[in-house]
């Protein structure tokens, strides 16, 4: 997309209801939605509010501990919205996991559809409240798809979103079950909306009768981790040959990459990662390493850094420096990369 005016996006999400376009719930992580997909998701809202999905401790709230809940979904009632540290229950749990009772309750009562996203405070907290508050009349009154109906529609949008898709692709694009997935498959290919192809590795896959095949791509992109291009692990590694991790969580002196590492994608190609970090005190975009692919074009470089020039301008920063010649390949953990 580009440097979008961010201001635009909030509002979308989290403005005033007349502005809104987007609401926050479960596709194939926790994602900002359009509100066409309300209806084909609330067979998942279905599924939590009976406890056959959600994590661990939290389905309890359907049933046993199901009153607890409901007196919370009547305090957000009367009080209107209310985050987990509204809660005094909730209180002196730092982290983002060290849940309470009182957030996974909301957390249930979230994937059940009972309460929505009414706004994400400055530390991202989300602040919920009753759907019927938050999202148009117009959204909660379109009429609710029967499952099979609801499983076939999210399927034409996983692959009008993939462009070539396998079963697996486009069964977790929003994480359906395998046999409404198949079933939809079937069905869909059986109506000429979706076309067999073959794919790398001699895999069965498909794509949308719509799609396009370009002459030629051309796109320069920073890619956060759950950009859907590579969000799919093994996708962007059997089509791009780009095997990309997270390495938030490895000891930082295992990291091959760095902390926070955003993929570059360059015309067809993934040829690039960068580690970054927004330093916000000192108003500069801080380039902490950038690790070249074996086959990345000449121009790699040049092009990098234009786009890192964007981004820091669409962060109101200002742009580090690369220096040094970059390291091709996999490097070793403190290779050489370029910093700033």
């Amino acid at each position: 997309m580009g440097g979008y005016e961010r201001t635009d996006l909030d509002r979308m999400a989290w403005g005033p209801r007349g502005h809104r376009r987007l609401f926050e719930y479960w596709a194939h992580e926790a994602s900002l939605v359009p509100f066409d997909l309300h209806p084909l998701l609330r067979w998942r809202m279905a599924q939590a509010d009976r406890g056959e999905t959600g994590w661990g401790r939290m389905k309890l709230y359907a049933g046993e501990r199901r009153p607890e809940a409901m007196e919370i979904l009547d305090r957000i009632r009367t009080d209107g919205p209310m985050a987990a540290s509204d809660f005094e229950a909730h209180k002196g749990r730092p982290g983002w996991w060290e849940w309470s009772d009182t957030k996974r309750a909301l957390e249930w009562l979230f994937w059940a559809g009972h309460i929505t996203t009414a706004e994400r405070r400055g530390s991202f907290e989300r602040v919920y409240d009753l759907v019927e508050r938050v999202l148009p009349e117009a959204v909660l009154a379109a009429p609710t798809p029967a499952d099979v109906d609801a499983h076939r529609g999210l399927i034409e949008r996983a692959a009008r979103a993939h462009g070539v898709a396998t079963e697996a692709e486009l069964r977790e694009y929003f994480r359906q079950p395998l046999d409404a997935t198949r079933r939809a498959i079937t069905d869909l290919t059986e109506e000429g909306v979706l076309i067999p192809v073959s794919a790398p590795g001699s895999r069965r896959a498909w794509v949308h009768r719509d799609a396009r095949t370009p002459r030629k791509i051309e796109a320069s992109a920073l890619l956060a981790p759950f950009d859907p291009l590579i969000w799919h692990r093994d996708r962007a590694e059997r089509l791009f040959g780009f095997r990309y991790r997270i390495e938030i969580y490895v000891p930082a002196e295992k990291r091959m990459h760095g902390y926070y590492v955003l993929p570059f994608l360059l015309d067809d190609g993934l040829v690039a990662r960068v580690d970054l970090k927004a330093d916000r005190q000192q108003g500069r975009l801080i380039v902490r390493s950038v690790h070249l692919e074996e086959e990345a074009p000449s121009h790699t470089r040049d092009a990098l850094e234009a786009e890192l020039d964007r981004m820091a301008a669409w962060l109101g920063l200002e742009a580090g420096v690369m220096s040094g010649p970059g390291s091709r390949g996999a490097p070793r953990p403190g290779s050489g990369p370029m910093k700033a």
